[in-house]
């Protein structure tokens, strides 16, 4: 009896005994299994990978927010998972803090999956082990957990033909078959439009977008595209150089995973030398230096096992980390000082040419190049004999100079016509004003003359090698038409992409080739006669065509020839043609704007 008196006192006290909920961040109930754990040569399924990241979300809501950022072109959204400690998610509040923003992009190329996995695998470990998470002290982790949703659900096994597994990955082309990194300013895919939005919302102060190499067999595991430090301001070029990569390096190497420069070798090896990469627009990282955001694109290689390329790319992100817990705040400052520089200089920078002149040179550990007969032709074949390695310096021309620059001017005309660039800008945050009323003004006006094409690609008729006049004009503009004034920290991105000689610009990618072709022409039988009476009140016109007769013989005994060329100087040749859309305005006028 006193036994059973016993126990029900002793159920009656645990039942009145109130339970004590163990915070969220304490030992977790979940541990998120993902195949690499018990395969490491597989990578996640789109659908596996996003469940993964809406049970953390889940199970730990005070510091980690999973949120649908926006549409991508296969009907699936596009993801941002944020880890902050402080429990404060929104990206003005966290800057105005003075934290530090780390934005990753993984599987841009989901046959390159090693980021996918690895951003599990470090999230994983910070969520499950508070005592790891010093080194978001800091920091705010903003991760895409992949980017080309459209190719990461398009998996296969055969795609990357040069690459030692994952046993089935995504497809390098998204469902329109774009390769979503030369997609940055033309943003023709829905994935690119709401990675401009994710991308100025947070605007970070360092990007990650990590990939595989393809190219040269070598020792390394990790080899890094970084920002081309001289198309950064000089604050943000010399912390690059100076302070970041030399602590990269060095952690790198004292973890056991040593990098080397992105192999972008000078002739078919590695010995031959490399060429730092110059990062234009199209790409990530050089959309990201548009901003004045440092970028890495880590890369490695190819034929490393999975497991390999897995662990150094997460070891890659971890040494990112520490650096930004330790230098967060000097790199905001190198920010600022870069961001002002933008806004205030006149003369910008369209292209780069590579120094040929005192390459630097990289301590480099690769294989020995052999040749042998191919058994399918017969001719002698490239291999890399790993029984024959070796150390030696080869030439690193990591430096680049200004091939072409263009002095700001005060402001660009846009004319409201041209709405598929507009929304360019708007996407990008460009501050914008538009006309009140219908006004005539003094500008200048760029005509383009002779350029080349590259067809067919990445849905575009790439131009380049641009020649072009510029004009002073008067030309009309119209009521809602926008007036774009460079003073404001978007004026890098503006020039880099309004000015048509720019090698991203929207000339190049063919946003105006209306302005190419002709509405209007002539019958010869016709104008003959009409050119004859106005060369009589031309002697000025008669004398070029008679010089230009007598130094083009061809162009002499062309009378089509001929008689086109007196159109084109004539008041009947459409003043349109060829005629950059965009004017330039070199001086401040006052105009009647409004806000957009």
């Amino acid at each position: 009896m006193r036994r059973n008196t016993s126990i029900l006192l002793l159920a009656l006290l645990a039942a009145c005994t109130p339970k004590i909920k163990p915070p969220a961040t304490t030992m977790p109930v979940h541990t998120f299994p993902i195949p690499f754990d018990q395969n490491p040569n597989q990578t996640l399924t789109y659908e596996s990978l996003i469940a993964v990241y809406q049970q953390m979300a889940a199970a730990y809501p005070d510091i980690f927010k999973l949120e649908e950022a926006g549409p991508t072109d296969i009907g699936r959204p596009l993801h941002t998972a944020v880890l902050s400690l402080s429990g404060e998610f929104d990206p003005a509040a966290l800057k105005k803090s003075g934290k530090t923003i780390l934005l990753i992009n993984n599987g841009i190329h989901p046959g390159e999956p090693e980021g996918i996995d690895a951003t599990v695998l470090l999230l994983r470990d910070l969520l499950l082990h508070p005592e790891k998470r010093s080194v978001l002290r800091n920091t705010v982790l903003v991760v895409i957990p992949v980017y080309n949703v459209d190719g990461c659900l398009n998996r296969n096994a055969y795609s990357r033909a040069n690459q030692n597994g994952p046993e089935s990955y995504g497809f390098r082309g998204n469902a329109q078959n774009l390769d979503l990194n030369r997609d940055f300013i033309k943003t023709d895919t829905r994935n690119a439009q709401t990675f401009t939005e994710i991308f100025q919302r947070w605007m970070p102060d360092l990007f990650i977008d990590n990939h595989t190499s393809n190219g040269a067999d070598y020792f390394y595991t990790m080899t890094l595209i970084a920002t081309q430090h001289n198309k950064l301001e000089k604050p943000l070029g010399q912390f690059l150089q100076e302070k970041m990569l030399p602590f990269l390096q060095a952690d790198m190497t004292r973890k056991g995973w040593p990098m080397a420069p992105y192999m972008d070798t000078r002739g078919e090896t590695p010995e031959t030398g490399i060429n730092a990469f110059c990062d234009h627009p199209r790409y990530s990282t050089g959309y990201a230096a548009l901003w004045n955001c440092i970028g890495f694109m880590p890369e490695t290689h190819m034929l490393k096992p999975f497991a390999e390329r897995v662990q150094s790319t997460r070891a890659f992100m971890e040494s990112s980390l520490v650096f930004l817990d330790e230098n967060g705040a000097a790199l905001q400052t190198a920010r600022k000082a870069a961001i002002e520089l933008t806004r205030t200089k006149k003369t910008f920078v369209l292209d780069w040419k590579l120094r040929e002149e005192q390459p630097d040179s990289f301590l480099f550990k690769g294989y020995t190049a052999r040749y042998k007969n191919s058994e399918i032709s017969g001719k002698p074949r490239l291999w890399y004999d790993r029984s024959a390695p070796w150390e030696k310096n080869i030439p690193y021309y990591k430096e680049y100079s200004p091939a072409l620059q263009v002095d700001k001017p005060y402001a660009y005309l846009v004319p409201q016509a041209w709405r598929a660039v507009i929304e360019r800008l708007q996407r990008n945050g460009v501050q914008m004003q538009r006309l009140t009323q219908d006004i005539a003004l003094p500008v200048e006006t760029i005509y383009l003359k002779d350029f080349k094409n590259r067809n067919a690609w990445e849905g575009h008729f790439y131009h380049y090698a641009l020649t072009t006049e510029v004009r002073e004009t008067e030309r009309r503009f119209y009521k809602g038409d926008y007036l774009i004034v460079l003073d404001q920290p978007a004026n890098r991105y503006l020039v880099e992409t309004l000015e048509p000689k720019a090698p991203d610009s929207w000339f190049a990618w063919n946003f105006f080739d209306a302005v190419l072709g002709q509405k209007e022409y002539f019958s010869a039988y016709v104008f003959e006669d009409l050119a004859a009476e106005w060369l009589k009140t031309r002697p000025d016109v008669r004398a070029d065509l008679k010089a230009k007769c007598a130094e083009d013989p061809k162009f002499a005994q062309d009378a089509d020839a001929q008689l086109d060329w007196v159109y084109r100087r004539s008041p009947w040749y459409e003043p349109t043609h060829r005629m950059y859309p965009v004017a330039r305005i070199p001086e401040g006028l006052r105009l009647p704007v409004s806000a957009e």
